[in-house]
């Protein structure tokens, strides 16, 4: 993986899309530039715009990974909606081409055909559809991203036991980068683990990085910061998250809790309500 695309990586993994979707894309003949427009597409549909994704996602792509992206943003698109019709259809698209990649085609990378899975995955834990995203995901899966969204689900579910035993299987055979890392952060702020000191080392670590800004790091700092009773701190956090994305609804639940614990005025409190 070429320094440039690694950088995309991590900016998107931690959470910094805006400044992701503002990255210049690489020439479109350059090795990087479908994998740096599929994150950036990614990035767009996390921050719940899915229509920019389908705008920079070119139509008569035939590559799989690309095509699943698409189909995704138009399922949260959908969503938004509420088109019933577009919601199946959408899903419908992922599930052909979670098929399709499972056929013997030397022509489909093994990194786009795990990209797949997590795209689909994602949008059938979103639909609801849980044992369809763990199938699909893959539950003996060698994929670290799909063990993140496999985690996600079962902490979403009420299973911290599951998540940590896919958190502890992927640590035998996946490298000690920043996503294993912020698995493990992640199960830790759910769980209290360690009275969340290995989640809030790992978010200050990472904000403390010059190049990145993610909104999503100071949100889940301030999360924990609460949970720890620190809550002027997690108060300070969660102001410069709206800072950066003013309509984070995260951020401004987070806010509301603190504010009731004291780091707001009453009145304040309530005009987040509003």
């Amino acid at each position: 993986m070429s320094s440039e695309l690694y950088h995309v990586k991590q900016q998107f993994v931690l959470g910094a899309y805006k400044t992701l979707i503002n990255l210049t894309l690489p020439d479109p003949n350059s090795p990087t530039y479908t994998p740096t427009l599929l994150y950036q597409a990614r990035a767009h549909i996390a921050l719940n715009d899915p229509e920019s994704a389908l705008k920079l996602i070119p139509t008569d792509s035939e590559n799989v990974a690309v095509k699943a992206a698409a189909s995704l943003a138009r399922y949260v698109s959908a969503s938004q909606n509420v088109d019933k019709d577009m919601i199946d259809a959408s899903l419908e698209e992922l599930r052909d081409l979670a098929v399709e990649i499972e056929g013997d085609d030397e022509e489909v990378d093994d990194s786009d055909k795990a990209l797949v899975r997590v795209l689909a995955g994602t949008a059938f834990a979103r639909a609801g559809e849980i044992e369809e995203a763990l199938e699909t995901l893959g539950v003996d899966t060698e994929d670290l991203e799909a063990v993140s969204v496999i985690v996600q689900i079962y902490l979403s579910i009420n299973r911290p036991d599951l998540a940590k035993k896919q958190f502890e299987r992927s640590k035998r055979w996946a490298e000690d980068d920043t996503l294993l890392q912020l698995i493990e952060s992640t199960i830790g702020l759910a769980t209290g683990k360690d009275g969340y000191s290995n989640a809030s080392s790992f978010y200050t670590e990472q904000l403390a990085n010059p190049s990145l800004s993610s909104p999503h790091l100071l949100t889940a700092r301030g999360v924990t910061r609460i949970l720890k009773n620190e809550i002027q701190e997690a108060k300070s956090d969660l102001d410069e998250s709206l800072e950066q994305q003013k309509d984070d609804s995260e951020a401004k639940a987070a806010l509301i809790v603190a504010g009731g614990l004291g780091a707001l005025k009453k009145p304040e409190t309530e005009a987040l309500w509003t």
